[in-house]
């Protein structure tokens, strides 16, 4: 396995500040209200870094969402292959919500919702083709397959009923904060989902 050079390892040191001071001032300022020359001045990096790296600050949040797949991908590895295709969702779910909540917290996430309203930008949020999409969609398929899950309603509706309650706790998170617990809401929500298509054969 080839090792890094010095050069590589200084250029990954640099997008990584110039992420964590932009999703920074995301959080503080509003997506809108920061610039790219805010960014490189904040983090003391040039423009020209800053284009070597991201082809705009929205792909900043392109990135972001890459890391949290990635945490879906690995995590998903982990789930007991014995578990029924509902109990995978509730703890693909239940896990999601923690990351979320203690890893990136309630300012990211504003931040993330904010600026998936932007017209004309690529929105990760509502994008079948990512990788938590596509776990939870292979759940369902698999439920329908063993006869787990109503085979006369759409796969892919099933998935997008599953996937709409995970984006609508959120955003009830962060509007209502308080004694609003994460967890146990997206548990109340998929329960729910589950129950209307598991197959009366099941």
């Amino acid at each position: 396995m080839a090792h890094s050079t010095p050069r590589q390892i200084k250029s990954q040191q640099t997008k990584k500040k110039i992420s964590e001071v932009a999703l920074d001032l995301f959080s503080k300022k509003g997506f809108n209200q920061v610039t790219v020359d805010e960014i490189v001045s904040v983090s003391n990096t040039s423009k020209g870094a800053f284009y070597v790296h991201f082809k705009s600050k929205y792909e900043i949040f392109i990135e972001k969402f890459k890391e949290i797949d990635d945490f879906y991908a690995s995590f998903t590895k982990t789930i007991p292959k014995d578990l029924s295709c509902s109990e995978k969702i509730l703890l693909l779910t239940k896990s999601q919500m923690y990351f979320l909540r203690d890893d990136l917290g309630k300012d990211l996430m504003r931040t993330v919702y904010i600026s998936a309203l932007i017209p004309n930008q690529p929105n990760s949020l509502s994008d079948t083709d990512r990788t938590l999409y596509r776990i939870v969609h292979s759940f369902v398929q698999e439920g329908q397959d063993v006869g787990e899950f109503r085979k006369e309603i759409p796969s892919e509706e099933i998935t997008m009923l599953i996937t709409r309650c995970m984006r609508g706790t959120l955003y009830d998170w962060l509007i209502f904060g308080g004694n609003f617990d994460l967890v146990e809401e997206i548990q109340k929500f998929i329960r729910t989902i589950l129950v209307e298509n598991i197959s009366t054969k099941y």
